[in-house]
C-alpha cells in the first residue's frame, strides 16, 4: 500500500472521520441509528453510493463543464440511489420501509457531495475510489457503534431483527442480556442518540489528545540536533591591500 493511499485510509477512518470529525450527515446519523441493523442497512447504502460516485466523478472529471459541475454530480448520486432503492426494495422490503425517506435523502447527504466536489473531481480514479472507501467505512462504522449502544442501553439487547437484511439465517443472532431488562426510553429517542454521538466525539478527542501528548513526550526525549562541524561560509567584503 503507497504512503497516500494510507494517509486516505487514515483520514477517513479516523483524522478526518465525516461524522466525527465533520460532523456531516448528522440527520441519517441520529435517526436511524436506534438499533444495529437499521444503522447496517442505511451505512451500506451510504457506502455503495459515496464509493461509487467517487468513482464515476473521477472518471469522467476531465469532461464534465465547470458551469453545470454541480447538477451533473447531483445526477450521478441520484441514479446510484435509485438503484439502491429498487434493490432494496426487491431484497430487503421491510427494511426499506423501515428506513423509509432517509434512503432517498442520501442523495442530499453532504459527505457525498462534499467528496465529489472537494475530492474526487480533482483526483485520479484510484485516490478517489480509496477516498470513498475510507470516508464511508468511517461513516458506517460511526452508525453501527451508535445503533450498537442504543440498542443495548434501549433494549438491553443486540442484533435484533437481523434478518431484515441478511435473511432468516440472521434470526437466531439476536443477542439479549437480560429478560427483564426495563427498557431504557431515552436511549432509543433521538435525544439519546445525541448524548451517545457526543460521547463519542469526546471519546475520539480523548484518544487524540493522549497520541499527542506521547509524541510530544519522545520528540523531548530524543537528543538535541548538533549542528554539523566543519567551516562556514563566510561573506567578504572590502578590498585587501
Amino acid at each position: 500500500m503507497s504512503a497516500d493511499n494510507a494517509k486516505l485510509i487514515k483520514q477517513g477512518l479516523w483524522d478526518n472521520n465525516p461524522a466525527l470529525v465533520q460532523l456531516l450527515g448528522l440527520c441519517p446519523l441520529l435517526a436511524v441509528t436506534n438499533s444495529v441493523v437499521n444503522a447496517l442497512g442505511l451505512g451500506i447504502a451510504t457506502l455503495i453510493v459515496l464509493t461509487g460516485s467517487n468513482l464515476a466523478i473521477s472518471l469522467f472529471r476531465n469532461l464534465v463543464p465547470e458551469s453545470v459541475r454541480l447538477p451533473i454530480f447531483v445526477m450521478i448520486i441520484a441514479a446510484l440511489v435509485t438503484a439502491i432503492e429498487l434493490l432494496m426494495q426487491a431484497l430487503t422490503y421491510d427494511l426499506y420501509l423501515i428506513l423509509g425517506i432517509f434512503i432517498p435523502l442520501i442523495v442530499t447527504n453532504c459527505i457525498i457531495m462534499g467528496r465529489a466536489d472537494a475530492f474526487a473531481s480533482r483526483n485520479p480514479v484510484r485516490a478517489s475510489l480509496v477516498d470513498g472507501l475510507a470516508m464511508s467505512i468511517g461513516f458506517l462504522i460511526v452508525l453501527v457503534l451508535l445503533g450498537a449502544i442504543r440498542e443495548l442501553l434501549g433494549t438491553g439487547a443486540l442484533f435484533a431483527n437481523m434478518q431484515l437484511l441478511f435473511g432468516e439465517a440472521a434470526r437466531d443472532w439476536h443477542w439479549v442480556i437480560a429478560v427483564d431488562y426495563p427498557q431504557f426510553l431515552f436511549a432509543i429517542l433521538p435525544p439519546g442518540a445525541f448524548v451517545a454521538l457526543g460521547l463519542l466525539i469526546a471519546l475520539k478527542n480523548v484518544i487524540d489528545a493522549r497520541i499527542e501528548a506521547k509524541r510530544k513526550a519522545l520528540e523531548c526525549a530524543l537528543p538535541p540536533h548538533k549542528g554539523v562541524k566543519g567551516n562556514k561560509r563566510v561573506r567578504v567584503t572590502g578590498h585587501i591591500s
